[in-house]
């Protein structure tokens, strides 16, 4: 018994299998404890390798282009909620007044039928039978006829109108559905731009204060146009009219932030700054770049001048005001503010002319 327990093997070793699975098995114990050996021999090797301010820039600008997307994929659900909205108040004002039309046809013909039921109804020939003034009862018989035929008319009124009220109700539910798909749609954009924007400052925050304005291409120090660097604009023929005007507005918000679906007047999107200006000019544009890009004349990069809107990428997830020279103002992303830059900052798509 002795030699027994002598070669006996100890519990805390396991047996593994022999052939391919069990030098598959011996591998990834060698693996598990070689890694358990780097934690606990050097805890270095698992710490999070430091960013680079190239990488944070390239991620960055990736979920900041994300987030612009995003923003005015909101603002487009946002207009079709609002549309949908208008439209239903509409069918609710027509179908409250075809139903107050319907409810008087139905009184009309009520008061009709009591009439005609304490009146007594008789045979038509007998009573001109016994009449004593035949002539008489014909002509009370006509306008009889008369009646009836008004009666029969209201009563077609009636059912057009009943007719009318379940059409309208029909469209109203259906516009029900439409706010609801368009609003949870927006609710859906804005929570992807939101979580997009907060990597995005994640990222940021790791860095330096110069690092992060690296990141951010140097944001103006200062508001307004007075303080703000203007670049070179040669001499660009000169806007005239309400473009000049959209670009004066466009350089009185030169150093406002940038604030994910602002219009104004303290900070601005894209989109909304661009609106902005134009607005100030007495022009009404959309809201989204989607929607802006089809506001005007397409023109070609060649035929740039003063006051045009100049879209970005492939999505036209980005508009600028264009302002000569090769230079665009807009308000680029969160964290830089609104300022000069030249457009072929970002991948140029598409121009217009508005007025």
């Amino acid at each position: 018994m002795a030699a027994q327990h002598r070669h006996r093997r100890p519990r805390s070793v396991r047996t593994l299998p022999a052939g391919p699975a069990g030098s598959t098995a011996w591998a990834a114990l060698v693996l598990a404890g070689a890694a358990t050996t780097t934690t606990l021999g050097g805890g270095a090797a698992q710490a999070e390798p430091k960013p680079t301010v190239d990488g944070v820039k390239a991620e960055v600008d990736r979920l900041h282009r994300q987030a612009e997307e995003a923003a005015e994929a909101h603002h487009a659900a946002g207009d079709r909620a609002r549309t949908a909205e208008r439209r239903l108040e509409g069918l609710r004002d027509r179908a409250a007044r075809t139903t107050a039309e319907a409810n008087k046809a139905r009184r009309t013909l009520g008061a009709v039928a009591t009439a005609q039921y304490r009146s007594g109804t008789g045979s038509s020939v007998l009573r001109l039978a016994l009449s004593e003034s035949p002539e008489q009862y014909l002509r009370h018989a006509a306008a009889a006829e008369q009646a009836g035929a008004r009666q029969a008319h209201v009563l077609g009124q009636l059912q057009s109108r009943l007719r009318e009220v379940r059409q309208l109700r029909a469209e109203a539910a259906k516009r029900t559905a439409e706010v609801q798909e368009a609003r949870r749609t927006a609710r859906e954009h804005r929570r992807s731009a939101e979580t997009k924007l907060a990597r995005a400052q994640r990222l940021l925050d790791r860095l330096t204060a110069e690092q992060r304005a690296r990141v951010l291409d140097a944001p103006a120090p200062t508001r307004g146009d007075r303080s703000e660097p203007r670049p070179d604009l040669g001499t660009p023929p000169p806007a005239a009219g309400r473009a000049a005007q959209a670009i004066s507005y466009a350089r009185g918000a030169l150093g406002k932030p940038y604030v994910w679906g602002a219009t104004g007047p303290n900070s601005f999107d894209c989109s909304g700054l661009t609106q902005a200006a134009w607005r100030s000019a007495g022009v009404s544009l959309p809201r989204t770049t989607y929607t802006q890009v089809n506001a005007g004349r397409r023109i070609s990069r060649d035929q740039l001048a003063p006051g045009d809107l100049v879209f970005f990428y492939s999505g036209l997830t980005h508009v600028g005001l264009y302002v000569g020279n090769g230079q665009m103002i807009h308000a680029p992303r969160p964290g830089t503010p609104v300022r000069y830059a030249p457009i072929t900052e970002m991948p140029f798509n598409t121009a217009v002319r508005v007025a």
